[in-house]
């Protein structure tokens, strides 16, 4: 019918560190909130995210907004992407992005997440990322998920180590970053690693709590 058997859907919620955390569709009236962290933390993301035209500010300004959340919709409702938001205390907080969807007998994708800096260290990418992969596995019928992560970012690669993501080699020069091509680690997770799911493995290791 023209959607994703996965999207759109609401997530959580949970409580984390930083507070109530919950995962929820991309909104137009996201605008403002979105614009406000991207362009705050432009020195925390920017490092980390594909080279694109134009510069930040313009790009990150509420007015880009429109357009992002226009070409998400289309991609979720095409079925190629699940992609999310993330709310902290009912604030936005950051975006969890499942992309490149292929069915058939690979049933496979990519995740990508950001999150704004006042909700670094409170468990906020951590417990999105497994409210998202368990909703990808259990109900969005994917198999394999992919993350790529520079060797640099110590932090994003914590999260995906402690969600039980396995390293499984070094793409070179595999995507354009800050304006060059840069070597980009590759992580993946089957439904075989987590049978049980990975929000019940945060909630028993006390990093997370049903509420």
């Amino acid at each position: 019918m023209g959607r994703h058997p996965g999207w759109p859907a609401r997530l959580g919620p949970l409580q984390v560190a930083a507070g109530l955390l919950e995962v929820r569709k991309p909104r137009l009236s996201d605008a403002s909130a979105w614009s406000r962290v991207r362009r705050r933390d432009r020195r925390h993301l920017e490092t980390w995210e594909p080279t694109t035209p134009g510069d930040w500010e313009t790009n990150n300004a509420a007015l880009a907004w429109p357009g992002q959340w226009s070409t998400l919709r289309a991609l979720a409702r095409r079925g190629m992407s699940l992609p999310f938001v993330i709310t902290v205390d009912g604030q936005l907080a950051g975006q969890v992005t499942v992309g490149n969807v292929v069915r058939g007998s690979l049933c496979s994708a990519w995740i990508g997440y950001w999150v704004g800096t006042h909700a670094v260290g409170g468990g906020v990418a951590t417990a999105a990322a497994a409210l998202v992969v368990d909703h990808c596995f259990f109900y969005a019928g994917l198999h394999r998920l992919e993350a790529t992560v520079r060797p640099e970012n110590t932090p994003s690669i914590r999260v995906l180590t402690k969600l039980g993501f396995r390293e499984e080699g070094l793409f070179r020069r595999y995507l354009d970053v800050a304006g060059m091509w840069r070597d980009h680690l590759c992580f993946a997770l089957t439904t075989e690693d987590i049978p049980s799911g990975l929000v019940g493995r945060l909630v028993a290791e006390g990093r997370a709590s049903h509420v």
